[in-house]
């Protein structure tokens, strides 16, 4: 298997998993302390969150089927940069915890360059 496909798996199961299991299936706790800090009422606070998987599910699946669209790995990566933002600004002691935004986010941006770098490897 190519380093391109390892790396479209795994962008794509992240922004899956990330979506299905903390936000649809069970509503993690940190997910509601997330939401809870910018001051959401519980149904608010539950509406954001589980429109926020469907949000990541709908994400992964994208980035499953266009992983070789420049645009939506771009997007892929400011979206991490910006949830990883919202993540200093609202929750910081969170990016100090073990497996922490910091270390996931950063691994999926560099996955993510990956991906933007295969037409570079292809016409090599």
């Amino acid at each position: 298997m190519s380093a391109i496909q390892i790396a479209r798996y795994l962008v794509s199961f992240s922004w899956l998993y990330h979506g299905i299991f903390p936000k649809l299936v069970y509503i993690a706790p940190l997910e509601k302390l997330m939401t809870g800090s910018i001051g959401l009422s519980d149904e608010l606070s539950y509406f954001v969150t589980k429109s926020a998987g469907v949000g990541e599910v709908i994400f992964g699946i994208v980035i499953f089927i266009f992983y070789k669209n420049k645009s939506i790995i771009l997007l892929n990566i400011f979206a991490l940069v910006g949830l990883l933002l919202a993540v200093a600004v609202l929750q910081p002691q969170l990016l100090i915890e073990a497996f922490n935004p910091v270390t996931t986010n950063i691994t999926m941006i560099g996955l993510s360059l990956i991906l933007l770098n295969e037409d570079a490897d292809n016409k090599q």
